[in-house]
């Protein structure tokens, strides 16, 4: 039996792929074992630049699995504070990356679902793909980030809609309200995401990786505290092999080539 989510790593980038098209890749226990393991892999991965996160099938990830809950719904809670915590440390490890991480949304999200594809830094999406909140239908809440990762995109109100009405939202309204970054038509988005990525892992990665920590955090730091951390990071920046080569090859109006160190 083929793994519930593949590795591939090239060029400094590390693909995951989402590999049950069949049961339109919910994030059952097998599902949630692999993504550990993965994230684990290319978190201790030294030569890691850059990560994608994309799925195979019709249907990026459809979230929980519904007929396991189903099956254990007179021991649910149970299941769901045993199966949460894991998952989530891999989300947060995945959100946290010091690289650049993008999600190629190839079909409709939902659930869980919407946690896993918000958490990268840069989300591009089909023409096909949708967003369904689907929680607050089946009594449940939000889990895998998916309402830290919205809330953040669209704002607290509009999140709060969303999950609230569960009204399906298609691919051009989640790029007017913000929750993608880009559509593509289906023929082409993996293309499109695979340049983006490579482009991305060629890139000055101790910056971008700099950059990630201080834009996702700015609002947990006061002015104060975040202008200190800019100061620190141009400084230690400005050490950097990369540094050096980006203000040369600027003088000389050439493309930089950046090393292979990853941070």
């Amino acid at each position: 039996m083929t793994s519930p989510i593949l590795l591939e790593q090239r060029e400094g980038v590390a693909f995951l792929t989402l590999n049950r098209p069949e049961r339109a890749n919910v994030l059952d226990f097998e599902m949630a074992d692999a993504l550990i393991a993965v994230v684990d892999t290319v978190a201790n991965d030294a030569s890691l630049r850059a990560v994608l996160l994309q799925a195979r099938g019709r249907q990026f990830c459809a979230g929980g699995d519904i007929g396991g809950f189903v099956h254990a719904r007179d021991r649910l809670s149970e299941m769901l504070d045993q199966h949460i915590p894991p998952i989530h440390r891999a989300i947060h490890r995945l959100a946290t990356l010091p690289v650049p991480v993008v999600s190629a949304l190839n079909g409709p999200i939902g659930g869980g679902g919407i946690g896993l594809a918000l958490s990268a830094d840069i989300v591009l999406a089909a023409e096909s793909m949708k967003l369904r909140g689907g929680y607050s239908a089946i009594g449940l809440t939000p889990d895998v980030g998916g309402s830290w990762f919205l809330a953040r995109r669209v704002g607290a109100a509009r999140a709060k809609e969303i999950f609230f009405t569960n009204t399906p939202l298609s691919a051009q309204q989640c790029l007017q309200l913000g929750v993608v970054s880009q559509v593509h038509p289906d023929a082409e988005l993996e293309s499109k995401a695979h340049a983006l990525v490579l482009s991305l892992a060629r890139g000055a990665t101790g910056s971008l990786g700099r950059i990630k920590n201080l834009v996702d955090g700015a609002s947990e730091r006061s002015l104060e505290e975040h202008l200190a951390l800019e100061h620190r990071y141009m400084v230690e920046s400005g050490a950097t092999a990369d540094a050096a080569e980006g203000v040369t090859a600027f003088i000389e109006k050439r493309a930089p080539i950046f090393g292979a160190k990853p941070r």
